[in-house]
């Protein structure tokens, strides 16, 4: 009977931790799947058209930097229950409140362009004019935020997350019917042992703009500002910040696991198709020419079909999150009403701020060029990685305040994990600037 009653209380309480867990998921999750935006797409599938498998081990590598720099707004956010932008407001002044306010903006309005951009370039594929694309998408995702109700948005939103997991089969599908020589075997390489000179028509400078592209566009500022926001606007406290990095380890792995298989998706299909390398310069004209250069017709479409669907999925999840992300911010140093559990009379200016986002943002997506959308969704990418390492230090800086953070302060080796992605991404920085003004 001993043993009865011991096993029945071990599996309540491994129920109440599922429970529990299953009730923290969430934050974590949507916003490191939500980074695998439309120009994320994009970035990772002219990766692998023009360097093949040689990138991949970049994602073992993203997968802890992704983690390390997200749980720590899981126990800031759950500690203090204020968002990022008020926490640096509090903890280093109005200047410098400002000056990261100012960062977070600007690099969220370029990123919800190329969000647009990638939304009504994947519904060309589908004859649907920009202009449809635009009116349609800003109305869909005003009308998911305006419920008032913070749980109904997480709970669409997890929804979307899942449409990440397209590419998946499409890489599967490129890799039986490709022609790359020694198959998943060549793709494991890429991993521990990547032949660099494979892409050696490509240029240094070009090489290490796109590692700079893939980590800018892996973690950046608005992840920071989002999952605090969400943690606290969730109401998760201290208790809760142990599933909260379960959360978020889940959301890093997945993230790059199906940013790996993007890579994995375009390198069988245009860097190894039999008929030389084929470079494409966005994830729409990727999926447009699927049909054309896999080996069977059928499956090309399919193909094409997935990673246009994704592509439209990414975008929609990317510019959810990144609004969101800046109303948020902008209504904590504002003194505005910024809740989803508030209605649009509660918190008007929220709302306001977050349209006005969305339309400015489709606007400049419907009047640029596609030579220029192109240029933009790597550009920004760049940028994003550029702009890392102040959003970094200032986020280390706060988890490093005994008072204010109490046992929950940084450990030893998290600030040896953390100050060394800071260093990483300033050395990718500086090696991104000196090979573009010494390049020939």
């Amino acid at each position: 009977m001993y043993w009865i009653s011991k096993s029945i209380h071990k599996t309540g309480r491994l129920r109440r931790r599922l429970a529990i867990f299953l009730a923290v998921l969430g934050p974590g999750i949507i916003t490191m799947v939500a980074d695998n935006d439309a120009g994320g797409i994009s970035t990772y599938a002219q990766t692998g058209a023009k360097t093949g498998f040689c990138l991949l081990w970049a994602f073992i590598i993203l997968v802890p930097m992704a983690y390390y720099v997200q749980e720590m707004t899981v126990r800031l956010g759950a500690v203090t229950k204020r968002g990022h932008a008020e926490a640096i407001f509090d903890g280093f002044g109005k200047f410098w409140g400002w000056f990261s306010i100012f960062d977070l903006a600007l690099i969220n309005w370029l990123t919800l362009v190329t969000e647009y951009i990638g939304m009504t370039q994947a519904m060309r594929l589908f004859n649907i004019p920009e202009w449809m694309t635009f009116l349609g998408v800003t109305t869909l995702l005003t009308v998911i935020v305006i419920t008032g109700k913070y749980w109904t948005f997480e709970k669409i939103t997890l929804i979307f997350c899942l449409f990440n997991l397209v590419y998946i089969p499409a890489a599967i599908w490129a890799m039986e019917t490709g022609n790359v020589r020694d198959g998943w075997s060549e793709v494991a390489q890429g991993f521990y042992n990547p032949q660099f000179q494979q892409a050696g028509g490509l240029g240094l400078a070009a090489l290490v703009t796109l590692i700079m592209a893939n980590v800018g566009t892996t973690i950046t500022p608005w992840q920071i500002f989002f999952q605090q926001s969400a943690v606290v606007d969730k109401g998760m406290d201290v208790r809760d910040i142990r599933y909260g990095k379960i959360d978020t380890f889940t959301g890093s792995l997945v993230t790059c696991l199906v940013a790996a298989f993007i890579v994995i998706a375009t390198a069988a299909a245009f860097f190894y198709h039999p008929g030389g390398q084929i470079v494409v310069e966005s994830a729409a004209q990727t999926a447009a020419k699927m049909p054309e250069v896999m080996p069977n017709p059928e499956v090309g479409k399919w193909a094409r079909l997935l990673f246009a669907v994704g592509l439209f999925d990414a975008g929609l999840l990317g510019a959810l999150c990144i609004s969101l992300a800046t109303s948020w911010a902008l209504g904590e140093v504002c003194g505005w009403a910024h809740s989803l559990n508030k209605g649009v009379h509660e918190a008007p200016w929220f709302y306001v701020a977050y349209v006005l986002m969305l339309m400015s943002a489709g606007v400049v997506s419907l009047i640029a060029s596609v030579a220029v959308q192109n240029a933009i969704t790597i550009f920004v990418q760049v940028v994003a990685v550029t702009l890392l390492p102040a959003a970094l230090v200032f986020l280390i800086l706060l988890l490093n305040d005994k008072p204010l953070m109490g046992k929950h302060v940084n450990t030893r080796w998290q600030n040896i994990a953390n100050w060394s992605i800071v260093l990483f991404v300033i050395a990718m920085s500086v090696a991104y600037a000196v090979t573009n003004l010494f390049q020939e």
